[in-house]
């Protein structure tokens, strides 16, 4: 615990203002407080009144993916239509689908240097376990997240709509008076995650990555490590989830992309 101490959860300033050690704290998501990526909405405002006028789940994704085409020329799913219309133009979809075949490749990397920007948590593994910075993992990190080919056409933007789209859904329609969701994830050795605190044999504090995966099914959790955790996660963290929007993200698993920090996990055994 003391080791793992010394590394830092996150950076001094984020853009949800919140401070980032309170936001990567056990405690926050016991007690979440709202959580919005500052002037998204406010100069967004043409999809929000698309969303109001939504009936339904399935307007309120085309709201989205019609706005996406109109700012970033990003077509809605469709069978047989490629993700990207152009092979330089970046998109949120693409990065969903290269983090669903390896959550450690560029895109993945892409995607945890927007939860370093947004929400100010720095990430604990890419390929290996980051540490201290710096380090040759660290160089290695930096160097993806920054690579240009997924840096065009705004994509932090498009992740920070992607963000605000999510919690709009799920406040109005996915989870209405709900704070948390229960999920689960499957790992084979929980000695090589940074444990903050053991609270019994069951229960501990565990410091996920910046952005994690979890699954809706506990099923599907065994299937990926002998020790399945559960967490109960704030609506406020999740970036997305399968059903969310058409089209095949993430959607074999059942799963949810999570930010990370310290989260109290309950621990079973097989």
């Amino acid at each position: 615990m003391d080791a793992i101490s010394q590394f830092p959860v996150g950076h001094s300033t984020n853009l949800v203002g919140l401070p980032t050690g309170l936001l990567a704290s056990a405690a926050f998501n016991d007690y979440p407080q709202p959580l919005h990526i500052a002037g998204v909405r406010e100069t967004n405002p043409a999809l929000f009144r698309m969303l109001e006028d939504a009936t339904c789940r399935d307007e309120g994704a085309e709201a989205f993916e019609k706005y996406m085409m109109a700012v970033f020329g990003i077509q809605p799913a469709a069978p047989g239509r490629p993700l990207v219309p152009h092979r330089f133009r970046s998109s949120y979809r693409l990065l969903l689908q290269g983090w669903g075949f390896d959550a450690n490749g560029p895109q993945g990397a892409v995607l945890k240097g927007w939860v370093e920007s947004r929400f100010g948590l720095m990430p604990t593994f890419h390929k290996e376990a980051l540490g201290h910075y710096p380090s040759a993992a660290w160089m290695a990190y930096v160097e993806e997240k920054m690579n240009g080919r997924y840096h065009n056409n705004s994509i932090h933007l498009q992740l920070d709509l992607l963000y605000e789209f999510g919690q709009w859904m799920m406040e109005h329609y996915w989870l209405p008076g709900r704070q948390h969701l229960t999920l689960y994830r499957g790992v084979n050795d929980l000695e090589e995650h940074q444990i903050i605190e053991r609270v019994s044999k069951r229960e501990a504090i565990v410091r996920q990555n910046n952005l994690v995966s979890f699954s809706e099914s506990r099923e599907v959790a065994d299937q990926f490590g002998d020790t399945i955790l559960e967490v109960q996660v704030p609506r406020v963290k999740v970036l997305f989830f399968h059903g969310l929007l058409p089209g095949a993200f993430l959607s074999g698993e059942g799963e949810h992309l999570v930010l990370g920090g310290d989260y109290r996990v309950r621990m079973t055994y097989f």
